[in-house]
This record gives structure tokens, sequence and C-alpha cells, in this order.
């Protein structure tokens, strides 16, 4: 079976589940995923891991014998055509999972926050969240504060440039990662954010432009296709080998589109990386090559986040959590527990055969094609 029909079997189509209306026997979860815009190059890889996640639970029973069923979304659009689309599905869904942009996020918050359980899964803006508001990813604080300090030591890094793309997430990650560089000693010599969303940067302009103030680091906070394309231009410019950059939303898909870098400078810090050795990584990249064979989309650290968020809200469903009133605190007892696996906590993983999500990340380098995994964070 190809990867698409394996899809078929777990995935619903949006208008169906509308006229069908609602099904108490299954667990239905609304997949938000950017099958377009800005990050629509993850989206395949999040769909894949999000298709193994519910296959894993149907194969075990489902959840309280109810099967999983996903209900796609295309999150890649503009917030009100996501919010419209996914306020459609309040009643017949039990909960929406899914990365996208920020300012999708936020949008979806506000519509569905308080409503229905929305586990929300790449790393954030930070912040307070309305109720039933899960956050799986990490805050720019927790993100790039360890890759910054492991940077700064080993390379000496004073003159900063900030580079990323105008709308929430980046502008929270500006905000802290100044007070990081500065309380390491460095400065911010520079600040750019670029039209989001919008027909594409200029990336010639800005490369040039970090030419003349000579900077040592280059935070980089811009994301998909618009990352790939700054990523490709400055790899060919004179600074490639002398300048770091780090990026918060880099991972292999985006490196690819990039056309790989060999400069040894570009890194990203992220929860997981295709090649980092780990047990639970390579388990879960055994089992997705089981399922869809070796030609898939990269399986990347957005699906991975995917793949954990699905999991998640089948295990919040089992303990009877998965609920706008319940889904924090029971997130909370869920990954925060470390009792035995007798335990109700841990047995509430029954369906999910790597167990609870990592809540930790990795510094990784690129090496052409791949990111090589060179620190824990």
């Amino acid at each position: 079976m190809d990867s698409s029909a394996i899809v078929r079997t777990v995935v619903r189509d949006r208008i169906e589940v509308a006229v069908d209306g609602p099904d108490p026997a299954v667990l239905r979860l609304g997949l938000l995923l950017p099958l377009s815009g800005a990050l629509g190059l993850t989206g395949p890889s999040g769909l894949l891991a999000a298709a193994l996640a519910a296959t894993e639970l149907n194969a075990a029973g489902g959840v309280a014998g109810r099967p999983v069923q996903l209900v796609l979304v295309d999150a890649g659009r503009l917030p009100p055509e996501v919010v419209r689309d996914a306020s459609g599905l309040v009643g017949l869904v039990d909960a929406f999972v899914g990365f996208h942009t920020s300012d999708v996020h936020r949008a979806l918050e506000t519509a569905l926050g308080g409503r229905v359980p929305y586990i929300f899964t790449p790393p954030h803006e930070g912040g307070a969240r309305r109720p039933g508001v899960v956050l799986l990813g990490d805050s720019p604080g927790r993100q790039f504060a360890p890759a910054v300090r492991w940077l700064v030591a080993r390379r000496r890094l004073r003159r900063w440039a900030f580079v990323g793309s105008d709308y929430i997430w980046p502008r929270a990650v500006h905000r802290a990662a100044e007070g990081i560089v500065r309380s390491l000693g460095g400065e911010v010599v520079t600040t750019r954010l670029t039209p989001f969303p919008g027909p594409g940067i200029d990336a010639e302009e800005i490369v040039d432009a970090l030419a003349r103030v000579r900077v040592d680091a280059v935070l980089l906070s811009l994301v998909g296709r618009d990352l790939a394309l700054f990523n490709r231009v400055f790899t060919a410019s004179p600074s490639a080998g002398r300048v770091v950059r780090l990026s918060g939303s880099l991972e292999e898909n985006g490196l690819l589109a990039a056309g790989g870098d060999d400069t040894g400078e570009l890194y990203a810090a992220m929860r997981s990386f295709a090649g980092q050795g780990d047990e639970r990584r390579m388990a879960l990249a055994e089992r997705h090559r089981a399922l869809f064979g070796g030609r898939a989309p990269v399986l990347d650290a957005y699906a991975e986040g995917c793949y954990d968020g699905v999991h998640l809200a089948a295990a919040l469903a089992w303990t009877r959590a998965l609920t706008a009133d319940g889904a924090q605190a029971g997130t909370a007892a869920l990954l925060g527990s470390t009792a035995p696996l007798g335990s109700a906590a841990r047995g509430a993983w029954v369906g999910a055969p790597l167990g609870p999500p990592r809540l930790t990340g990795f510094l990784a380098r690129a090496d052409g094609l791949d990111l090589t995994v060179i620190a824990p964070l």
C-alpha cells in the first residue's frame, strides 16, 4: 500500500464530516497543517507523521475502543480562512492538533480557546494561553538561550544581527534573544523584519546589508521558503565562511530546499533532528520507514511534534482530560509524571509505542544536506 492509500485510511474529508455530523464512537482530531504558504514544504511530512500516530493507535484498538480519525485543514492560508474552516468543525471533532505560523495560531486560539482542546506542537512565542490550548514546543528563551550560550562560549561572538519575518513569533524571538546576547557581553547591531506573508524576501539586499555592518552572527527567525532563500543566497556570499547563522526553524526539509550548506557555519536549535541517533528517534524513523517506505518526505522536527501531538490527544482522551477545561492540567500530569509504568499517567500512553514526547532539544550544524547534532540543549 502506498503512502497516499495509508493516509486515506485515517484521514476524513472535512466536508464529508460536516455532512455526516458527530460520531461519538470515533475519536476525531482536527489536523491543522500548512499545506500551502510559507511553511508548505513541511506540511507533507507532518501529515504522514500524524497518519503514523493514528495508525499506531488504531492498531492498538483505538482509544477505549474508539478508532482515531484525522480531519485535515490547510493551516498555511491567511488566519481568517483557517479560522473559518476550523470553527466549522467545532462539535464535530474532539480536539485540534497541529503546527503552523503563530499568526494563525493566535487567531485560532481566539476562535477555539475555551471551546475545544487545541494542541499546538511547534516552537511558540511564549505567554499565557486560553483554556484548552496546549503548547508542546519551546518558548524563545528556552529554545535559544542554551544555543546562544554554547556558540558564544566557543566562537566569542559579539556583534549580532537579527533577521526574521514580521509576525508574532519572530518578534518574540528578537525580544528574548536581545536580552540573551546582552547578558553574554554581546550587542545587536542591526535588526530586520521582512513583510509576512508576502511575495518573498529580497535576500540579496538583506545579505549585502549584513555585510556592510560586519556582524559575527545572524540569528534567523525567517520561516519556510523565506529561510531557504536567505540561506541559499548567504551561502554564495563572501560572508558565508565567516559569519555564524543560528535558526530556530531550520529542519531537514528546509535545508534541502536551500540546496544544503557546506560552510560549517549554519546551526539550528530544534527539538529533534533526523540523524541524531538516539534510541527514540531511530525507533520513530524505523516505524515511519516501515509504513511509508524510504522515499517519503523527511521526518523533521515539525513532523515529530505532530506525531507526539496526536498521541498526546489520545492519552488525554484515555484519562478523560481531552476537554477545554481539563487539557492543560491533564497535559501537565501526563508529561510531568515520573511514576512507574503501571501508574495511570503512564498507562495512558498504551497506544503510543514510543511513550511520551521528549521535552528537551538539540543544537545541530548543517553538513551538506544533513543536520548533525553537536550538543543537547
